[in-house]
């Protein structure tokens, strides 16, 4: 069974209730019928009825709960619990209500936040900006988490590194140039990531141009001292670097490269040093490798709201529909 029939196996065996607001766009419709078709899991779609239903009229969304904030009967405690979370940043119950009623990403928000939705889904037609500010706004950062970090999770065919071919890049969509203490966190919380969805042994790389000083910049010691980090706060994590990206993934190169790791040539996570080679290397792995991409999916929220690509295609947000119901079984 490949990751995401396995993740989708996962969401059905113990269905979650999952968010969609962005129902003027036609993907989410597409995404909804196939997710109900497949009984992955319970949506909400946010928005007018009458129009949700015109935009479906050739798809079967029956099975969708259709939610309208002009009408909805819970509005009023939305209203207030939005008002008493933003108060201290100046929100009245009159404000609270115009947001309610023309920002479907925070009426979903304040959804996942009443545990009336389990977790939400969006970005397809908004930026990751729109999507994650009311969340860390409402929902905040779990407990325990010090960062909220991204991840994608790559799945590279006929591939014999990482996990079968299948790994977690991470950051690839967020934290613009961590720093070490920022680096730490986001390999303990990919670590995580990586258990809960691929049900592996995280092994951790924490990536650099340098294998075990090879070479001497600031920029390798941002990561040595990163690594020295986590295995202080973290000591349970298999985690090592630094290591380029060959030395972290190929047997016979971690070998020679770095003799004695527990990591090299075995690395399932991999935490890149910034943005930049993040992102860069996910889509250079997506494009040359065809490998599928997950993501960016989020990490260290309470609970479970994930941005999509503006690119998506439906079956995209089926998939990370189900990841996120997936990451929401945990969330108790």
């Amino acid at each position: 069974m490949n990751f995401i029939d396995s993740i989708k196996a996962k969401a059905k065996a113990d269905k979650k209730t999952i968010v969609l607001p962005e129902t003027e766009d036609l993907r989410t419709i597409q995404a909804a019928e196939k997710i109900l078709k497949e009984d992955i899991a319970n949506l909400i779609l946010i928005g007018n009825e009458a129009k949700v239903k015109e935009m479906a009229k050739d798809y079967n969304i029956e099975g969708a709960k259709i939610v309208d904030p002009d009408n909805f009967e819970k509005f009023e405690d939305y209203a207030n619990l939005l008002t008493d979370l933003r108060k201290a940043k100046g929100m009245t119950y009159e404000k609270a209500c115009e947001i309610l009623k023309k920002d479907y990403l925070t009426f979903g928000v304040v959804m996942v936040k009443t545990g009336d939705a389990d977790g939400m889904v969006s970005g397809a037609c908004h930026a990751t900006a729109d999507v994650l500010r009311p969340s860390l706004q409402i929902l905040k950062t779990a407990p325990g988490t010090k960062l909220v970090s991204s991840f994608f999770v790559m799945v590279v065919p006929d591939c014999s590194f990482g996990a079968g071919g299948t790994f977690v890049f991470s950051d690839c969509g967020l934290n613009q140039n961590p720093d070490s203490e920022q680096l730490a966190a986001i390999a303990d919380s990919s670590a995580k990531s990586f258990e809960q969805l691929v049900g592996e042994k995280a092994v951790v790389a924490m990536l650099s141009h340098s294998t075990k000083g090879s070479a001497k910049h600031a920029d390798v010691d941002k990561v040595t001292e990163a690594v020295r980090i986590a295995k202080e706060q973290y000591p349970e994590l298999n985690l090592d670097g630094e290591l380029q990206a060959d030395a972290a993934m190929v047997p016979s190169v971690g070998a020679s490269k770095a003799p004695g790791s527990e990591v090299a040539g075995k690395a399932n996570v991999l935490v890149f040093p910034d943005l930049d080679a993040g992102n860069i290397g996910y889509k250079l792995v997506q494009r040359l490798a065809k490998a599928e991409a997950y993501g960016p999916m989020t990490q260290g929220i309470a609970k479970p709201v994930n941005d999509l690509s503006r690119g998506c295609s439906s079956d995209d947000i089926v998939g990370v529909v189900a990841i996120t119901a997936v990451q929401a079984q945990t969330n108790k």
